[in-house]
């Protein structure tokens, strides 16, 4: 058996921790620049607040219902991750993290001792007494029929927020309760086509040959349809694959024109995206930018971008910020009001397993220890800064209604009275 361990709301939640007075008020997070709505509390969604509205939408009507709205805080919700997952580690000898608050569990062997239900009724309160993050626990034969039953869960908002799919009967009618677009892994465009197959449930779909759906249309669905009839096509992945490529960009809260600020901007990013690809254990030898006005104003639209392949892997920031700052200056026009900027790192390489170049004196050695220090001290709260790094002088990203670094920053511990 399978569990699907699924947080509540998770940012909202993470909102909630530190802030017992907003138990039963309706919670909000917004994205980037206070843009859009990314998350909320089952108050706020009581209140019709969708997800993805822009803010200034249902801000006047949101706030006079006496919800509470909070900038994103990802400092604060990637360090509750790690605790959650820590906790879920201990409780299973195999755990696949599948995004920031799902992660996939192992119970074979576990749930023959004390039955898959009360397992999940363990691992949901173990987790909410050491994080007060709640969750819903989605229990079955394969990681699909995991997921429907996570899905149930929330249709029906179901008290013990647990549920096992472990008998014909019990997965027959979750299957048929399940709508088409709820099944893992189908999109809205499959969806579609599904449903002129007259496929408009998970159940209708478990009904066909998988000789035909593998046809008409893939292996992979394939595999979700033998998954929703019990057959294990997916296993528990307890070694995270490595990421392909690492993207850092973001929305400016007001338009950019000058390249000095440009630069400084941009730096940052790479400078937060070569920290991410050392945490991968990994170099890399191809570095991307681009600039872009907004699509929305009157003006023109413009972006710029641009690819250097560096002729050796590196996971030093001065490697990157060198190429970069020769491409932008070919990319910036002086006339564009660029609302929006990216680095991409991509063409890795395992750490441990670098060719060494031809010619060494054509680059400057990485100083991997240079890089790991700047790393430690910049994860503690003591931040270090490239020269050509922005450094707080001025703040591209608008996020004004922040939450304190309760777990990661000590200025920022709550204090008792």
């Amino acid at each position: 058996m399978i569990a699907l361990v699924d947080c509540d709301s998770f940012y909202a939640s993470c909102e909630r921790i530190f802030r017992p007075d907003l138990a039963h008020k309706p919670v909000v997070v917004l994205s980037n620049n206070d843009g859009c709505v990314i998350a909320r509390s089952k108050e706020a969604k009581a209140l019709d607040i969708n997800m993805g509205v822009p803010w200034f939408k249902v801000k006047k009507r949101y706030l006079a219902k006496g919800g509470v709205v909070f900038s994103s805080n990802f400092a604060l919700y990637g360090d509750i991750s790690r605790r959650v997952m820590a906790v879920l580690k201990m409780m299973s000898p195999r755990t696949e993290i599948y995004s920031i608050d799902e992660a996939f569990l192992e119970l074979s062997g576990i749930s023959k001792h004390i039955g898959c239900e009360k397992m999940g009724i363990t691992i949901k309160s173990t987790i909410n007494k050491w994080t007060k993050i709640p969750v819903r626990i989605g229990i079955g034969p394969t990681k699909t029929l995991a997921k429907v039953a996570s899905y149930q869960i929330k249709k029906y908002d179901l008290p013990s927020r647990v549920l096992v799919l472990n008998d014909k009967h019990s997965i027959e009618k979750a299957l048929k309760e399940t709508p088409i677009i709820k099944v893992w892994g189908v999109g809205s465009r499959l969806a579609k086509k599904l449903v002129v197959e007259n496929v408009e449930t998970a159940w209708d779909l478990s009904r066909l040959p998988p000789e035909y759906i593998k046809q008409k249309f893939s292996v992979v669905l394939e595999r979700t349809l033998r998954e929703l009839n019990g057959e294990q096509c997916l296993e528990i992945e307890d070694i995270q694959p490595t990421k392909k490529q690492i993207m850092v960009s973001r929305s400016f809260a007001h338009k950019v024109n000058d390249l000095s600020m440009l630069h400084a901007i941009i730096n940052d990013f790479v400078a937060r995206a070569a920290e991410k690809l050392r945490s991968e254990q990994q170099k890399c030898s191809s570095v991307s930018v681009f600039i872009r006005n907004s699509y929305f104003r009157k003006e023109e639209y413009e972006c710029g971008f641009n690819n250097f392949i560096l002729p050796y892997p590196s996971d030093d920031t001065r490697d990157f910020l060198k190429v970069v700052n020769k491409m932008l200056p070919l990319m910036y026009k002086s006339n564009v009001q660029y609302s929006k900027a990216g680095v991409m790192l991509s063409s890795f390489s395992n750490s441990s397993t670098v060719q060494d170049v031809v010619f060494p004196e054509l680059h400057q050695k990485c100083n991997s220890a240079l890089m790991k220090t700047m790393d430690k001290l910049n994860y503690y709260g003591y931040p270090v800064y490239l020269a050509s790094q922005n450094a707080g002088r001025f703040n591209p990203i608008q996020r004004k209604m922040v939450s304190p670094k309760y777990t990661t920053n000590w200025n920022d511990l709550p204090l008792v009275r």
